[in-house]
């Protein structure tokens, strides 16, 4: 099941969506839901994750 980040907005505007199985995190643009999604595993995104936090 794809999520909007709570960080996104909810006018249309630049969304990102995440969805999860297992260990495997899935990163898609909610304007184009049929492209390909970006595809991590959960150690490399929260990884990404806490160095976004820390900018």
């Amino acid at each position: 099941m794809w999520r909007k980040s709570s960080r996104s907005s909810n006018n249309g505007g630049a969304c990102v969506e995440l969805a999860r199985a297992g260990r495997i995190v899935a990163v898609r643009d909610s304007k184009n839901p049929e492209a390909p999604a970006l595809v991590f595993d959960a150690d490399t995104m929260r990884s990404f994750l806490d160095a976004i936090k820390q900018s």
